[in-house]
């Protein structure tokens, strides 16, 4: 089997809103939208937002690492996503927070441990 390319799908109840909080918080790039399935790119990974979701709570398994997991939580506070729970502190910092998406997708914000 030839692989072409590796692709992880979201639904969204709002597809046109999920690509709009990909965009806004995570600067990723739409390589093209349809009504039913878009795709767009994080850093050569690519998402693809699939409409008619219900708007559900539901994990995903997908994780973003970034420099700031506090700074990154209000980000994806401030474009419409939230917090599973709070976040814990440890070692003295936050390392790990589970986060959800405009349609109820969970993520992880992760940071990398000096």
């Amino acid at each position: 089997m030839q692989v072409l390319k590796v692709k992880y799908a979201l639904w969204a109840a709002d597809h046109l809103r999920a690509i709009k909080f990909y965009q806004e918080t995570f600067g990723a790039e739409l390589q093209f939208e349809m009504e039913v399935w878009s795709e767009l790119t994080v850093l050569g990974s690519t998402l693809g937002i699939h409409g008619g979701g219900e708007g559900k709570r539901t994990w995903t398994g997908l994780s973003f690492q970034v420099a700031d997991v506090m700074g990154g939580i209000e980000e994806v506070k401030a474009n419409g996503g939230g917090l599973v729970r709070e976040p814990e502190e440890e070692d003295g910092m936050v390392h790990l927070a589970f986060c959800f998406d405009t349609e109820g997708n969970e993520f992880m914000l992760t940071q990398k441990r000096a």
